[in-house]
């Protein structure tokens, strides 16, 4: 007998319907689970036969065929333990049929019959809710994740025995209605504000002006001097999260597997992964491709601390994904493609001991150690960054002077202002920041009267920049007037962008 369960697997951050077709027939004892499936939805044969026997019900040997349709899309996951075993008991005449066309199925099962937590509710939920699915059934882990989604039914279970029950009108599963969801944003976290850091102004105004337009930052200094202490308080000045820019960032979270429970990433995200960090760990990859750390950081920043130590060959795979703010990862059957719009913010000690322009210490490293250090960062990924500045040593004076400090509150202000002009500018071209101007719109909204031309020739020429430095040139220049609340790009808008440039 054949029957017919719907699923839904991910593609990306994307969910798609898949019906799983489960024929059983009489014959010599045979499975086989067709349709692209990968390793983990293969060895998901073993899993169902053993829940099903220790969930109570008899399962003879038959012959069994399993299609996961699409045929042509490869699947991926334990997310399909579930509906194969509602579909295999279906066909053997022990659940309800009538019923299934009602229902979505998602869930991994435990040898026992329970009914396990899987990755990526949200996006499923959402996709269903879009195809107009109207009662999910998931684990009851699952269930608060997936109330985030209002318009669906969710139904959750503990075991495999309770759906059959509840298909055959035995016993009846509450559903979470809208009334019942008890759903947060999150718990109020701790936030580092820039009032802590003393001394430090001029790059905090190069901070204010990365955070203001949304452009990538590399910090040069000797060890100490507050490079990382500074990175840290950068979420606290950017703009606070739209719902879709909410919405997005969870989904992304919740394929990952880091969504807790059902608090919606609320805040701007802030990754900061060791110089040991894998290609995949970075960029995501795998077998079962999941994504990296700059998909995590979309819409946030991604801080690399110690940028010369990572390895040159994981530091290249960032190029493409700053240039068009997505990665895509390509293998045989499949193709997945993650977002990953992020600040890219950076910081490197001057040479490998650190002591290099100290005038209290010395420095051990040789010419060619440090020619060597500088160049792990090749110059393409250098030209990427749109501001780059020297953080000072800070001095005795500074740290025990009692200046009152202007607070990351004030600073922010002042970001939200300026990108909301830049917000209102672009809403036509689909852009939201001046870090995101294509060659066009630098044309259209980067226009220089001719004192300020000259300029920024003679910077051109004797700072030997490339196409791409220029244009950045101009973002930057574009971002400070903004913060000035200026229309026009003015010569010290511009003079003030060249100094940034000296990488």
């Amino acid at each position: 007998m054949l029957s017919i369960v719907k699923s839904m697997a991910l593609n990306g951050l994307d969910g798609f319907l898949v019906y799983v077709q489960v024929d059983v027939s009489n014959g010599l004892p045979f499975w086989e689970i067709v349709g692209l499936p990968d390793t983990s939805v293969r060895e998901s044969k073993e899993r169902v036969r053993v829940a099903i026997k220790n969930s109570g019900y008899e399962f003879l040997s038959k012959r069994v065929v399993v299609n996961l349709a699409p045929a042509n899309t490869k699947k991926g996951g334990s997310i399909f333990d579930l509906p194969i075993a509602i579909g295999i008991l279906c066909a053997l005449g022990m659940a309800n049929m009538e019923c299934l066309e009602d229902y979505l199925f998602v869930g991994e099962l435990s040898l026992d019959g329970k009914v396990r937590k899987t990755n990526g509710i949200l996006p499923i939920c959402i996709e269903a809710k879009r195809l107009g699915i109207k009662n999910i059934i998931i684990s009851e882990e699952c269930a608060k994740e997936a109330s985030l989604v209002n318009g669906i039914n969710i139904f959750p279970v503990v075991s495999l025995s309770e759906v059959i029950n509840h298909l055959n009108g035995i016993t009846t599963i509450t559903k979470m209605t809208r009334v019942s969801r008890n759903v947060t944003v999150g718990k109020p976290e701790e936030i580092l504000d820039f009032s802590d850091v003393k001394g430090q102004e001029p790059v905090k105004r190069v901070l204010e002006i990365s955070a203001a337009g949304g452009h990538n930052c590399l910090m040069n200094g000797n060890p100490g001097c507050g490079k990382t202490m500074l990175a840290k308080r950068i979420p606290s000045i950017l703009p606070d999260l739209t719902f879709e820019e909410t919405l997005e960032i969870s989904k992304i979270h919740s394929v990952a597997g880091s969504l807790k429970e059902d608090n919606l990433i609320t805040k701007r995200p802030f990754r900061s992964p060791h110089y040991t960090i894998s290609a995949n760990a970075l960029v995501g990859g795998g077998a079962n491709p999941k994504p990296g750390e700059i998909s995590l950081a979309h819409y946030g920043v991604l801080f690399l601390d110690e940028l010369p130590e990572y390895k040159n060959s994981i530091l290249e795979l960032l190029r493409t994904p700053l240039e068009d703010g997505e990665i895509t990862i390509s293998r045989t059957n499949f193709k997945h493609t993650y977002p990953c719009k992020f600040m890219l913010i950076a910081a490197m000690n001057p040479c490998p001991c650190g002591n290099y322009g100290l005038k209290n210490r010395e420095c051990t490293c040789t010419n060619e150690m440090i020619k060597r250090y500088s160049s792990r960062i090749s110059g393409p990924l250098l030209d990427r960054f749109d501001i780059s500045i020297h953080v000072s040593s800070i001095k005795y004076d500074e740290i025990n002077e009692s200046v009152k400090i202007e607070s990351s509150e004030k600073i922010k202000r002042r970001v939200d202002i300026a990108r909301k002009i830049q917000q209102e500018r672009y809403k036509e071209y689909g852009i939201f920041s001046n870090s995101e101007l294509t060659q066009n719109l630098i044309e259209k909204f980067c226009k220089i009267d001719k004192v300020t031309t000259l300029i920024l020739k003679n910077a051109f020429e004797k700072m030997h920049l490339t196409a791409r430095g220029y244009s950045k040139i101009l973002k930057v220049s574009r971002t400070i007037a903004d913060l000035e609340g200026k229309e026009n790009i003015q010569k010290n808008h511009v003079a003030e962008a060249i100094q940034y440039r000296l990488i």
